[in-house]
């Protein structure tokens, strides 16, 4: 298998601009070779075929003996170079020409053919270009030209079209690094318009050049588009949360001043009581509205422009020492451990861990142990409550981690079932995730963020 780096979208569009490259230069290579080739050959047959005409001709002017006399002239004359001819009479006997006898492979009459000869007064055999023609009484007639320089020049032309390869290939690697670089450069511009979108900052738009009209101005003006009505949206979730809030806590909070005042004012033991049970009602309430539009805040993305470098290690001291009195009374011993520093929004994360101490409280045995711990590693910095309960089973952790999850029997009763919810949302606030294991026993609840 190959890496998952050779298996991107980037690699794989490297490659295919790459191989488009040689292959469209490869094959313009060898158009151009083989139109050299063929324009060479025409040529060559041009010059046989109008030597050719030019002895048939004074043939049938001159007979046969003014054609031995004009095919002496033209094969000594000095634009004759690379002429060959060759006049036999019907029974093979040479009667004039540069070629001493038929060549065996050539028919008496036939057109073009590509041979190797030999001419008179020459040492070396010779490609030649040939076309054989019978005459009127019999006697046989064979053109050529000599196309060694033809061949000359193809196998140059071989040779220029390898090198012209071979520097193709840095230059198409080139091209491909140009063509991967500009597509990843529009793509990485909206990558990061949306990252810091996603870390808060709604206002951010994908820049666009004016003017420019294609694929990506298209996306961009798209995602813009996208961007704006999601920066709508999550101001009217601010609004309407803040407003919410806002209306529904003033009458809690008259309702419990009320009943405060009411159970003061009254003796009668059933009254208070009854008072007292309200109360408690109109404070679970309280808190459970408060956390319900903190988690909804929290998942819109709403405050990722408040994140802070933090030192990590101090919160946890601090929330213990905060519960340590509270663990005490209620038999649980608070320890923490570790530290860190990162850039993360403090109170959320401070409410997120304060939640899951007071879950660990609230379900834990008395008698225990419960230890806060922050460990950097990998690339995540983690921050764990763990403690020494009943702990969940694996099979209800996805259930625990739900807006008002209640595990009944397996937990006690109470609370409004979004202490791990919230710390979740805080957790996908900050690009991370909320983990439930098993301490053996008990319950380990880990905060994953990264440290990027």
């Amino acid at each position: 298998m190959f890496p998952a780096r050779l298996r991107s979208s980037t690699a794989r569009f490297f490659a295919l601009v790459f191989v488009l490259q040689l292959i469209s230069g490869t094959s313009l290579l060898l158009f151009v070779r083989h139109n050299i080739g063929d324009e060479l050959e025409r040529n060559s047959r041009t010059l046989v075929t109008a030597l050719r005409d030019d002895l048939v001709a004074d043939y049938h002017q001159e007979g046969s003996q003014g054609l031995r006399e004009l095919i002496a002239a033209r094969i000594s004359g000095a634009g004759s170079r690379d002429a060959a001819v060759l006049l036999d009479d019907p029974v093979g006997n040479h009667l004039a020409g540069n070629i001493e006898d038929w060549p065996p492979p050539i028919p008496l009459n036939s057109g073009w053919q590509v041979v190797t000869l030999y001419r008179v007064g020459r040492a070396e055999p010779e490609e030649m270009g040939v076309i054989a023609t019978k005459l009127p009484d019999n006697t046989h007639l064979l053109v050529g030209h000599v196309i060694e320089d033809d061949l000359r020049v193809r196998r140059q032309t071989g040779e220029a079209m390898i090198a012209a390869l071979l520097l193709a290939v840095p230059l198409a690697l080139l091209g491909a690094i140009v063509a991967t670089r500009v597509i990843t450069m529009s793509v990485e511009r909206i990558a990061e318009t949306a990252r810091r979108v996603g870390m808060g900052d709604l206002s951010l738009r994908v820049p666009v050049e004016p003017g420019v009209k294609d694929a990506f101005a298209d996306l961009a003006d798209t995602i813009n588009l996208m961007l704006g009505r999601i920066e709508a949206l999550v101001t009217e979730l601010r609004v309407v949360t803040d407003s919410l809030a806002h209306d529904l806590r003033s009458p809690l909070t008259r309702l419990s001043a009320t009943i405060d005042r009411a159970s003061r004012e009254t003796d009668d033991e059933a009254a208070l009581s009854a008072l007292e049970r309200v109360g408690s009602e109109a404070g679970t309430l309280l808190a459970m509205l408060s956390a319900a539009l903190q988690i909804s805040r929290t998942e819109a993305g709403i405050g990722r422009d408040r994140f802070v470098s933090t030192d990590l290690g101090q919160m946890i001291e601090d929330l213990a020492e905060v519960y340590g009195p509270l663990a005490e009374e209620r038999g649980f011993t608070l320890a923490s451990e570790g530290s860190a520093r990162a850039v993360v929004h403090r109170e959320l994360v401070g409410q997120a861990l304060a939640n899951l101490v007071d879950n660990a409280m609230k379900y834990a045995g008395p008698g225990g142990v419960i230890r806060l711990s922050v460990t950097e590693a990998a690339g995540a910095l983690t921050l764990a409550v763990d403690d020494a309960g009943p702990g969940i089973p694996e099979d209800q952790r996805g259930e625990a981690l739900r807006r008002f999850g209640r595990l009944d029997p397996a937990r006690q009763p109470g609370g409004a079932g979004l202490g791990l919810a919230l710390a979740a949302a805080v957790a996908r606030l900050h690009d991370g995730e909320l983990e439930l294991g098993d301490n053996a026993p008990g319950l380990s609840v880990r905060l994953v963020l990264p440290t990027a």
